[in-house]
C-alpha cells in the first residue's frame, strides 16, 4: 500500500479542521411571552406562532 511522502504537522492539521466547529442555535425571542425560541417555529412555552394560537401548552 502506497504511503504519503511526508507526515502533515500539527498545524496543518489544526487549520484544515477550523471550520469543523459547531455553531450555536439562533434564537429569537418570542413577541408574545418573550422567551427564546427557534425562528419560524411555534413557541414552546406559550403556543403562539405570528400573533395567533396554534398550540395547546398547558399551565404547570
Amino acid at each position: 500500500m502506497p504511503l504519503p511522502p511526508k507526515r502533515h504537522s500539527n498545524a496543518r492539521r489544526k487549520k484544515r479542521r477550523s471550520h469543523d466547529r459547531l455553531s450555536a442555535p439562533s434564537l429569537i425571542t418570542c413577541s408574545h411571552c418573550g422567551e427564546k425560541k427557534p425562528p419560524h417555529h411555534a413557541c414552546p412555552h406559550c403556543g403562539f406562532y405570528k400573533d395567533r394560537e396554534v398550540l395547546k401548552v398547558e399551565e404547570s
